[in-house]
């Protein structure tokens, strides 16, 4: 999963103090899921134009392999 996430996904302390951002961009994207609560991806893409349409599609595809891959339990 790193490399996807690094191939879309930056943390760098110089960039937004390490705050995780589309890669390429100053764009958290954090901004991504606050937009999705009210608003549409296409009025995302629109109001933050340095990111692609398919980097929004891979952050949201790890966003649900995340929480859809089940997670072994050590008891």
């Amino acid at each position: 999963m790193s490399t996807e996430f690094d191939r879309v996904i930056s943390i760098d302390p110089e960039t937004m103090s390490g705050t995780p951002v589309f890669r390429g961009t100053r764009v958290p994207v954090q901004c991504l899921f606050d937009w999705l609560e009210t608003e549409s991806l296409d009025e995302f893409l629109d109001n933050f134009p340095s990111v692609s349409r398919e980097q929004a599609i891979e952050v949201l595809h790890l966003a649900e392999s995340a929480v859809t891959t089940p997670v072994a339990v050590l008891s």
